[in-house]
């Protein structure tokens, strides 16, 4: 089986590791623009062989992993190459706009849109790791589009990855998305800024940051390539989850300064129930 790997970083690079582990007489083929990364990839041993688009004509398996401004141009150019029995999967965050560009493509049959809901603030082929998705939520946009048995060779690899399927239209999935996952890397990159801009002392941050603090802007080390073209690709509803969150906050600043800690404590009391839905607990259930 020839598997291939359009962007080895931390979610195509952890999809070869398990990969291989599971097919070990596979072949990880690597292309990525950063000829550094190939070779660290190689090094690592996360891919087997270097690759081109001129060898994509051998592919089974294409799994396109790379900022989703650059993927709306390039998995037209990758449909294109394929042979009628590959499957191309993506591991995009947004998929609106990429099942539009791809609505009319002859090869969309090949195609099957993906979002696995998992990774780390790393990015580039050292940040791979077995196990990544195991457990992971992997939703899939439009399945009826893709020809049966390349359906059934993609679950076959998420089965062996310990992925679990969600179905969902890519409007839903944007606007889900939206709040759990693009709202919390704008939270997480604006309160380190905040942070940084008020206190000029690097070293009182460092000092006084504790778990809490940590924690909540570990998602600030996330990649600034891979998620600017996120927030452009869903800006409507990334806008609308803003707008919300910008709200709440305003009401929370609103209780503080009238001294409300009824509504303080009210407003946390209520939101612990998050503690619920994280555990797959239905609000509606005591």
């Amino acid at each position: 089986m020839n598997i291939f790997i359009i962007g080895i970083g931390l979610i195509g690079g952890s999809m070869a590791k398990d990969i291989k582990i599971h097919n070990p007489d596979a072949t990880i083929y690597g292309i990525d623009i950063n000829e550094s990364h190939v070779n660290e990839a190689l090094e690592l041993q996360v891919i087997d062989k270097k690759a081109t688009y001129n060898d994509l004509s051998i592919a089974d398996i294409v799994i396109v992993s790379v900022p989703v401004d650059i993927m709306v141009l390039e998995l037209p150019k990758v449909l294109d190459i394929v042979n009628d029995d590959a499957v191309v999967l993506d591991a995009g965050s947004t998929k609106s706009l990429l099942c539009k560009v791809v609505a009319e493509h002859p090869k969309r049959r090949n195609f099957l849109a993906c979002h696995p809901i998992a990774g780390t603030e790393f990015s580039g082929p050292s940040a791979a790791i077995n196990n990544l998705f195991r457990g992971k939520a992997n939703i899939i946009c439009e399945i009826e589009k893709t020809a049966f048995k390349l359906q059934e060779k993609a679950l076959a690899i998420f089965q062996q990855l310990g992925m679990r399927i969600r179905y969902m239209n890519p409007e839903a999935h944007d606007k889900h998305i939206a709040y759990v996952s693009h709202l919390s890397h704008i939270s997480s990159f604006m309160l380190g800024k905040t942070v940084i801009e008020k206190e000029k002392n690097e070293r009182d941050i460092f000092d006084m940051a504790g778990s809490g603090f940590e924690s909540t802007v570990r998602l600030a080390k996330s990649s600034p390539a891979m998620w600017t073209p996120i927030f452009n690709q869903n800006k409507e509803k990334v806008v609308e989850a803003l707008e919300e969150y910008i709200q709440n906050l305003e009401s929370f600043k609103k209780m503080i300064v009238e001294d409300d800690s009824d509504g303080i404590y009210d407003e946390m009391n209520n939101t612990n129930r998050i503690k619920e839905i994280l555990n797959g607990i239905p609000l509606n259930k005591k």
